[in-house]
């Protein structure tokens, strides 16, 4: 057997910016009648900007339904967006916009973007082995000879802690956390720089999650690579997290460092969602923010702040005017206008 590199990336600053997400939109239009008129729009992104460093893990949290998965989607181009910018820096080149890219312009970049998928059951093809199933990747992208595709996928099998002796096996012959590892193994086949992890625990039992994210983590040390980390476990995202992104109705409302916004949230919807997170002692208190009322519909927000109807600290000016998404302490970004005279309790 001939010898092939072992999957590693070269090593970089993790302060260099590998995305950058500016003033992000994306619509879904809401037609009626006969004649399929647009009313109206589900504002599924709505102004969404954020960065993530190269080398690092950044959590992406919020109540389900807002936007999260969307705003994924977009930054992978699976979905056109609306609006705005998606500075993406290639292993060699310049920095590009991925939303203004054709088709075509994305595909010498789609190797470098990757995703695992929420789902490790619905997302591997049932009539596929495990062979053809990570190799398709190798294949696509120009790598005919089977004996390398064979090569190269026992090499990604067994970084993964999988067998390559189960080469041959379809989906239906391995456990949740085993198709997880599938999932993991065909986003890592074409040495991709960002990696797009969609809810990939969700669906687990607690142990296997524990399991999956050291994989994980023993990957990112080992290829140095980039997580988008997409989830509404907060547990899940303080222990695999460098930065944290919370979203409500579509909007990023804070972000910082996953020390700094566990333990001083500076959103009141932080602070609620900390306050959901159960603690194993029934006399602590877990949070001073309770939630109230339902999570407004994008396609009809509220006015100013789209938080107000929900939150116990609303004034006057929350009510008619949207805050400025803003530097509240270095690296700490938050948007409400009582951000800085609130004391909101987190999680030590």
């Amino acid at each position: 057997m001939t010898n092939h590199p072992t999957i590693q990336l070269p090593n970089h600053p993790t302060t260099q910016r590998l995305l950058e997400v500016k003033n992000l939109h994306k619509y879904f239009p809401i037609r009626k009648g006969f004649f399929r008129k647009t009313i109206g729009n589900v504002r599924a992104v709505d102004d969404v900007s954020f960065f993530v460093n190269e080398g690092e893990t950044l959590g992406l949290v919020g109540e389900s339904g807002c936007g999260k998965t969307t705003t994924a989607r977009c930054i992978l181009r699976a979905l056109t967006p609306t609006s705005g910018e998606m500075l993406f820096r290639p292993k060699a080149g310049q920095t590009v916009d991925l939303a203004k890219l054709s088709r075509q312009g994305l595909r010498p970049l789609r190797p470098q973007m990757q995703m695992i998928f929420q789902d490790p059951y619905g997302s591997l093809n049932p009539r596929m082995t495990l062979f053809d199933i990570v190799g398709e990747p190798l294949l696509v992208n120009g790598m005919k000879n089977r004996k390398e595709r064979t090569e190269r996928v026992a090499e990604i099998l067994r970084l993964v802690g999988l067998r390559p002796e189960y080469m041959q096996r379809y989906p239906h012959a391995f456990s949740g956390g085993q198709r997880q590892r599938i999932g993991i193994a065909r986003a890592l086949a074409l040495h991709p720089r960002l990696v797009v992890a969609d809810e990939p625990v969700s669906a687990l039992d607690v142990s296997v999650q524990a399991q999956i994210l050291n994989l994980l983590l023993e990957l990112q040390k080992r290829l140095h690579l980039t997580y988008l980390f997409v989830a509404h476990n907060l547990s899940v995202v303080k222990h695999i997290s460098d930065r944290v992104a919370v979203m409500y109705v579509g909007k990023i409302v804070e972000t910082a460092t996953t020390q700094a916004l566990f333990n001083s949230p500076k959103h009141p919807y932080t602070a609620a969602l900390l306050a959901a997170v159960p603690v194993p002692d029934p006399r602590v208190r877990t949070g001073n923010v309770e939630l109230k009322g339902e999570v407004p519909s994008p396609a009809n927000p509220p006015s100013g702040c789209y938080f107000h109807p929900r939150c116990g600290y609303a004034v006057d000016i929350c009510r008619v005017q949207a805050p400025v998404f803003r530097e509240i302490v270095p690296s700490h970004f938050v948007s409400c206008h009582r951000a800085d005279e609130l004391k909101l309790q987190g999680i030590a």
